[in-house]
């Protein structure tokens, strides 16, 4: 699972099956909400809510909703204090994980992401453990039926990105942070959707994981992060073949 995108598709089928669209909206209403609270409402001036918005969006969470939390973390119902954290650790095989997470509590957010580690055979590590084996780069995917090469790589070299590569069916951007908003706007004028976009630590080495039981506690155990409240972005090293991966989704 090189591609970060493939992640991401993993995550949109398991939710759209698995978990109530209450809790997925509940996620996005508390990332727009720290994100107000961190550098106002408006998000042509405040990036971090801007990147916020266009994740509740990929998850189809209605504007009603987007504009309630704004304005929600303006009001009473916004001085809750939430602290962005980002906790490291290692999965089956010795699979890197970097794990975002908004918590009001630390010393009950950091034993329950241990306890979910060491339930899949891993365990959390400490600060700078395994961030170097990752970098932080503004990150698009769009579906190669939109697009073929050339057309992306115009787009690209016009937002001012680092790289166009291929993956399955999707083509992956990248770039550094502070282009994601160039990116972002240049897709949009060319009428592209992005089935993601994000500013992501993508890893630098990767680890290949081929045998199937592997992969799916490595799987098993992103799942059990992602349904944790407080975590807000999962990012790992792992590789796993497609035909693994088949076998361990369905």
């Amino acid at each position: 699972m090189a591609g970060h995108s493939k992640w991401a598709n993993i995550q949109h089928r398991k939710g759209a099956q698995d978990k109530k669209r209450a809790k997925i909206f509940s996620k996005c209403s508390k990332v727009i909400m720290s994100a107000v609270k961190q550098a106002g409402p408006d998000p042509e001036m405040n990036l971090t809510l801007r990147y916020a918005i266009d994740k509740a969006r990929q998850v189809n969470m209605p504007r009603d909703n987007i504009e309630r939390a704004i304005k929600a973390a303006q009001g009473a119902e916004g001085n809750d204090k939430y602290e962005e954290v980002m906790y490291e650790g290692y999965g089956p095989s010795g699979v890197a994980f970097m794990v975002a997470a908004l918590t009001d509590n630390r010393n009950r957010t950091a034993p329950e992401l241990r306890k979910i580690f060491e339930k899949a055979g891993g365990k959390l590590g400490t600060s700078g453990s395994v961030a170097h084996q990752f970098e932080r780069k503004a990150f698009f995917s769009v579906s190669k039926e939109d697009a073929d090469e050339d057309r992306m790589m115009e787009i690209a070299l016009e937002c001012g990105a680092d790289d166009v590569t291929e993956e399955a069916d999707m083509w992956e951007i990248t770039g550094a942070p502070d282009v994601f908003s160039d990116i972002r706007d240049g897709l949009i004028k060319a009428e592209l959707e992005a089935k993601t976009s994000e500013v992501a630590m993508l890893p630098t080495v990767h680890v290949a994981v081929a045998d199937a039981a592997v992969a799916e506690k490595v799987v098993k155990l992103m799942e059990a992060l992602d349904d944790h409240d407080d975590v807000d972005q999962i990012f790992s090293n792992v590789d796993i073949p497609d035909a693994i991966m088949e076998k361990v989704v369905g």
